[in-house]
């Protein structure tokens, strides 16, 4: 069975794809959308998905997804894709971005969303981004939503209220280096307040604020690096 998706997603669609930060992370998706065509049976590779949001937006776009994390996936994401009816376009497995056990070759999409800062080391990073890149068919896309360091702002309050001490925030230097591997790319930030929201009601607020200051801030100080990287 094959779905596609609407043209607007509901709130809720959008909170079960989206999950956290939605107003700001939201905006990865048509931009996605607008520089790779995504077309229902297209094989879809989705990395650190412990939460399983991407996953049910390929599924609703008809694709063959693969959701993946580290550890084995908790039941409350199959009962998500369950709750859509997805059951029979996602299949469940466990993997190592560092050393992806799928042939060259293999995917037409390839996509996380904040995920490679759980690498810490940077080197391991690098071999996370070459692996996308190998199992990648050619012609076939890498999307992404991650994690950039942004301003001395954003790292002082990650340091002061950021529960975790092991994310790696990646930099514009090393995010220009992962285009070096692809053929053709875009990208672009946004995001500069809602990061420090500390409820989702507060960052759905900053989120709005945000809409008007990605116009008027640095990109440097901006801290979601959306990317559409093609083979």
């Amino acid at each position: 069975m094959q779905y596609i998706m609407p043209n607007k997603l509901s709130k809720k669609e959008l909170s079960d794809i989206i999950q956290w930060d939605v107003k700001n992370w939201k905006n990865a998706l048509p931009f996605w959308e607008a520089h790779f065509d995504i077309k229902p049976g297209m094989k879809v590779l989705a990395l650190g998905e412990r939460g399983g949001g991407l996953s049910v937006y390929f599924a609703k776009k008809g694709c063959e997804v693969i959701c993946s994390d580290y550890k084995p996936m908790p039941e409350s994401t199959q009962n998500l894709h369950k709750s859509y009816g997805f059951s029979d376009l996602i299949t469940y497995t466990e993997v190592d971005m560092r050393s992806i056990n799928y042939p060259d070759n293999t995917f037409d999409i390839v996509v996380f969303k904040s995920v490679m800062g759980a690498l810490a080391d940077k080197n391991d990073q690098e071999k996370a981004i070459s692996e996308i890149q190998r199992v990648v068919k050619p012609n076939g896309v890498f999307l992404f939503a991650e994690n950039a360091k942004a301003s001395k702002f954003h790292k002082y309050m990650r340091k002061k209220f950021v529960k975790w001490d092991k994310w790696s925030y990646v930099s514009d230097k090393e995010f220009e280096s992962w285009k070096t591997k692809f053929s053709k790319t875009y990208s672009k930030k946004n995001g500069f307040i809602a990061l420090f929201g500390r409820s989702e009601r507060q960052r759905r607020f900053l989120g709005g604020i945000d809409s008007v200051l990605n116009y008027i801030t640095p990109k440097s100080w901006r801290y979601i690096y959306v990317g559409v990287f093609i083979k």
